[in-house]
């Protein structure tokens, strides 16, 4: 698979949030408005994209019997750095997403690309598989947050876009991010069947 393909395949044809279904945790807590996605997919990509560098550089230094808890750890070294940065650096947003970004540890897109891509290819691979599906990550947490940030209160990234009287509230709660990824689920298969 060349690089390129390798890069792209994260944004439709791969798309973690959309056709994977993969991290529905941070998909459906953290998205009510489209800067906690973007921020919680960021974070995430930073994540995967240092953890498949690191275990594409050690995999064959590390046993067998431990080769899963070894991944978690340095995952959770990442995620250790992604936390207290953004504590110190952007407090508010840290707030916001709150146990979301501990959460990133256990988040099975960033064990599953460590386990089935960093840990069988070299480290160029892996650091493009790592920044392509986790910019996919990312696209799909922003699009969702979006999506119900506009429906729910009539604004995106802070813009007004119509009157809070337009607005529906069911999309800035816990229903909404259901409906909303279940319709731009359908609109990314659909969008993925034609690229094929």
């Amino acid at each position: 698979m060349n690089q390129v393909t390798n890069f792209t395949k994260g944004f439709v044809k791969e798309n973690p949030v959309f056709v994977l279904l993969l991290g529905m945790c941070p998909a459906l807590g953290t998205t009510t408005s489209a800067i906690n996605g973007l921020g919680m997919g960021l974070a995430t990509t930073f994540v995967l994209v240092m953890a498949n560098l690191v275990i594409s550089l050690v995999k064959n230094q590390i046993p067998a019997k431990v080769r899963i808890p070894s991944f978690i750890v340095v995952i959770a070294s990442f995620v250790t750095m992604v936390d207290l940065s953004m504590a110190g650096f952007l407090p508010a947003l840290h707030e916001q997403l709150g146990l979301f970004i501990p959460l990133i540890v256990v988040n099975c897109l960033v064990l599953g690309r460590a386990e089935a891509f960093a840990s069988k290819n070299n480290v160029g691979s892996s650091v493009i598989d790592g920044l392509g599906m986790g910019l996919g990550f990312s696209f799909g947490l922003t699009l969702l947050g979006a999506t119900r940030e506009i429906l729910g209160s009539g604004q995106v990234f802070g813009v007004t876009l119509f009157p809070d009287t337009y607005a529906m509230l069911v999309f800035v709660l816990a229903p909404g991010a259901f409906i909303a990824l279940g319709y731009l689920t359908a609109i990314m298969n659909r969008l993925a069947k034609k690229s094929k």
